[in-house]
């Protein structure tokens, strides 16, 4: 940020008084700005027919990862709730109708200042199209996720665990339960001298 939202006067990065981390703050006007984590809402559309369980996934148009597979997900925007975002953001990505269920996953994604929340959801009918941000929308059982070409690993980890609670539940063990994570990123160790 490099101008005040407020008088347009320029900014600078300080730890404001009573605070205890570094803010945008305007020297003319005294404004804080405060940037918070941005949240990412989509589901997990299932299809079930004779005790098979279909996911619908999207591939990606636009960056990032064009070209690998997702859940239908996208940024939250204002004035809605997440559970409207989730239906909103299956229907622009994937041009399905849904019938939303629980919260199944909430995972941190600390270094890029996100949240994401996926939430369980039953197709309503076959009649699915790929939106302008998808390449294309396919239905895949288990064993024929492309797991190699998953976009992002919050999209990996709530597959995955959809598929564990699946499994408990044909068996009878269990129920699909609320699964959280923090998703940090990996840093490169620099190579230690000889």
């Amino acid at each position: 940020m490099k101008f005040c939202s407020e008088c347009a006067h320029p900014v600078s990065l300080q730890i404001p008084p009573d605070d205890n981390r570094p803010r945008f703050v305007c020297g003319n006007c005294g404004a804080i700005h405060y940037q918070n984590p941005k949240m990412v809402v989509g589901s997990i559309p299932v299809w079930e027919r004779d005790g098979e369980v279909r996911v619908l996934l999207c591939k990606r148009a636009i960056e990032p990862r064009h070209g690998y597979w997702t859940l239908p997900a996208g940024f939250m925007e204002n004035g809605e709730t997440t559970t409207e975002a989730a239906e909103r953001e299956t229907e622009e990505e994937a041009g399905a109708r849904i019938k939303l269920g629980a919260l199944f996953s909430l995972i941190n994604v600390p270094h890029v200042h996100q949240v994401h929340f996926f939430y369980l959801a039953e197709l309503l009918d076959l009649d699915y199209t790929a939106g302008i941000e998808s390449l294309e929308v396919t239905m895949f059982r288990e064993d024929e996720i492309p797991w190699a070409d998953i976009a992002f690993p919050t999209v990996e980890y709530t597959l995955r665990s959809f598929f564990a609670d699946l499994a408990k539940v044909k068996t009878g063990d269990g129920v699909f339960g609320l699964h959280t994570d923090d998703i940090r990123k990996r840093m490169v160790q620099p190579e230690q001298p000889d």
